[in-house]
């Protein structure tokens, strides 16, 4: 038992978020993306939302400063104009600590394929659809 430490982040998780580098990414998806079928670490998260877990994982997670879009989304319908309940919902958290951040959205097709060079997915059973994200590690400055 840890004081201040969001309930989500599993030892397993910590350790995982914790190895990672500068530059390494982290896939979030929801219950419909095939998380086992990219090879990398799955973190499994069990009923918690997209937006629960990003919330979680942003608590103790540097986003990357040095890159345009850190967080990245998967595109919805093949239109980058729509945002999901989940997708916006990933954003307002995520903007509670880097107000000015944009998400990058990735296609479908290029984001399975993107994952193949994940540092981990975390996978939660969100029932949303495009519930899936890439997170970029930064560094901490402090």
């Amino acid at each position: 038992m840890l004081i201040g430490i969001n309930p989500l982040l599993s030892g397993e998780l910590l350790k995982l978020l914790d190895e990672m580098g500068h530059g390494d990414e982290l896939f979030l998806v929801d219950r419909n993306y095939p998380a086992a079928a990219s090879g990398r670490p799955v973190v499994r998260l069990g009923p918690a939302s997209v937006t629960d877990a990003a919330a979680a994982i942003l608590s103790v997670f540097p986003l990357d400063r040095y890159v345009d879009r850190p967080l990245e989304r998967m595109v919805v319908d093949d239109d980058p104009a729509i945002l999901g309940p989940s997708q916006a919902q990933v954003l307002a958290v995520a903007r509670a600590g880097w107000p000015e951040l944009e998400f990058g959205i990735v296609p479908r097709l290029d984001f399975y394929h993107r994952a193949q060079y994940a540092y981990a997915v975390v996978h939660t059973l969100d029932a949303r659809p495009y519930g899936c994200f890439i997170l970029r590690k930064g560094v901490v400055n402090d």
